[in-house]
């Protein structure tokens, strides 16, 4: 493959950097690995026991009626 020496230097740049972003992800994985191996997890609490539900309760108001005792004549209604 021939190339330009512009192209030969970004391919070789371009390498370089791939290489350099695996290096540092695989550091960086390899440390977070690192720091897991000698943490010990912390022991299962015992399982409490269940609580029954609280209930629930809604305060729901009334519609009061109106007192009437007396009514007036009924009216005619037409639809038009």
């Amino acid at each position: 493959m021939i190339l330009s020496v512009q192209g030969q230097g970004a391919l070789y740049a371009f390498c370089v950097l791939l290489i350099c972003i695996i290096l540092v992800f695989g550091f960086r994985l390899a440390r977070v690995g690192w720091r897991t191996l000698h943490k010990k997890l912390p022991p299962d609490p015992p399982p409490k026991g269940e609580k029954p539900a609280e209930p629930v309760y809604f305060l729901v108001e009334r519609k009061k009626k109106r007192a009437r005792t007396e009514y007036s004549a009924p009216k005619r209604i037409d639809f038009k």
